[in-house]
């Protein structure tokens, strides 16, 4: 009986810890917080080393070598893991290589570098990209006109546009808040900065701005924008040389050929769209699917959008996109919304679609050596989110599908394809 109990005793002590070599973070529903797991992926990477990402295993789930410190961090930010032996490792990759199998895995190499687009005035809880990355424990740089036109941006890896208006108009909230101090304050930074970078209006600082970003992209950059920082970004591209801001915006008229004279050749995502000319509608041109000026289409009981299902082992970039743990995502809203299929150009990527309104909510493309993302809406979780609303609490939502597609781009730079042992 004394030399069974030793006999197990050193089973335990010398085979069980041997096997125990890797750590599984599964993004399933067993998963406690969603949001925080990819802040420890990206502490890992950091740290030097490597990760796997096992596309459509439950739920895009993440791998790595097992060693306490990481063990006790996961437990410190209540990520959820599981320690599994070589053997079960081993068996999950061959799982995944099955050519039946719609299942890849990526290594994650580096920890990419991150700027945000903001003005400094900002807060965190102002965007959506930056309370998330807050709350994940990502670390990002902010970065404004100066540091573009200064040429920083090269600096990056991967870029979001804050829901910034680069068209030179304020975000078209002239009518309802140009009495309002933020305002009036917003207006003064902007002049002040179009001054000293020597333009003499605000729409020729963004357009600067735009073709800035346009070519960090075009060089190989990661560009990832949300609600109106979609739209009016390819619009102030379309207007090159082009005055579209009415006479409350910059003190003059805007060209009345603007529409005639747009450039659809210089945008990335859209095309054929008709500028809104009035100054008193909240609304940049007819993209948006759901103009704010009039009554939803839906209601937040029924929005929701649909992710599309690609081929893991040869649509690899749409399907690390769109890992989750569901694909069926909440709708929310934005000054801009989502997007009208007929205005997208071609060879343009649907990542997910409310398909009953025939718009697109999720989308993606290339652009030289880079690639851009363009996600609808303002807040994953907060349906119609008001200007002076309280922030988004995400501690309320760890599991947040829609702040997970924010989460996927982010870590996107940093995937590479696993070769595999044959």
């Amino acid at each position: 009986m004394k030399l069974r109990l030793l006999s197990f005793f050193l089973f335990c002590l010398l085979v069980l810890p041997s096997q125990a070599v890797k750590i599984l973070v599964p993004m399933d529903d067993q998963q406690k917080d969603h949001l925080k797991a990819y802040g420890i992926t990206y502490w890992i990477l950091e740290k030097g080393s490597e990760a796997e990402w096992l596309l459509n295993y439950r739920g895009g789930s993440f791998m790595f070598d097992h060693n306490q410190e990481l063990e006790k961090e996961c437990l410190i930010r209540g990520v959820s893991i599981e320690i599994i032996p070589d053997i079960k490792a081993t068996q999950i990759l061959q799982e995944i290589a099955d050519p039946e199998a719609n299942m890849e895995v990526v290594k994650l190499l580096t920890a990419p570098k991150i700027a945000v687009y903001s003005p400094k005035s900002a807060q965190p809880w102002d965007d959506a990209v930056t309370m998330v990355l807050t709350y994940a424990e990502i670390p990002y740089d902010q970065v404004f006109d100066d540091e573009v036109l200064l040429d920083k941006l090269p600096e990056y890896d991967w870029l979001h546009l804050h829901h910034e208006d680069f068209t030179g108009q304020y975000g078209k909230f002239y009518y309802t808040h140009h009495k309002a101090a933020w305002y009036q304050e917003q207006v003064r930074e902007a002049e002040d900065m179009a001054k000293k970078h020597g333009f003499a209006k605000v729409s020729q600082l963004k357009l600067a701005v735009a073709k800035k970003i346009r070519d960090f992209t075009l060089g190989g950059g990661f560009l990832f924008a949300m609600c109106s920082a979609t739209d009016s970004y390819d619009i102030a591209l379309a207007a090159d040389g082009v005055d579209i801001c009415a006479n409350v915006y910059d003190g003059d008229g805007a060209d009345p050929s603007a529409q005639s004279k747009l450039d659809f050749t210089n945008t990335f995502a859209f095309e054929d769209f008709l500028l809104e000319k009035n100054p008193y509608i909240y609304e940049f041109s007819d993209i948006d699917s759901r103009p704010n000026h009039q009554p939803p289409v839906l209601a937040e009981t029924n929005d929701f959008f649909t992710l599309f299902e690609f081929s893991a082992k040869f649509d690899l970039i749409p399907t690390l996109l769109t890992q989750n743990h569901t694909r069926i995502i909440k709708g929310f809203m934005g000054q801009t919304t989502a997007y009208k299929n007929e205005l997208l150009k071609s060879g343009i990527t649907v990542l997910g679609e409310t398909k009953s309104v025939g718009e697109a909510r999720y989308i993606h493309g290339t652009a030289g050596k880079g690639t851009w993302t363009f996600y609808g809406g303002h807040d994953p979780e907060d349906y119609q989110h008001y200007v002076g609303e309280p922030p988004t609490d995400l501690k309320l939502t760890p599991n947040s599908p829609g702040y997970r597609l924010i989460l996927n781009n982010v870590l996107f730079p940093s995937a590479k394809k696993k070769k595999q042992k044959t």
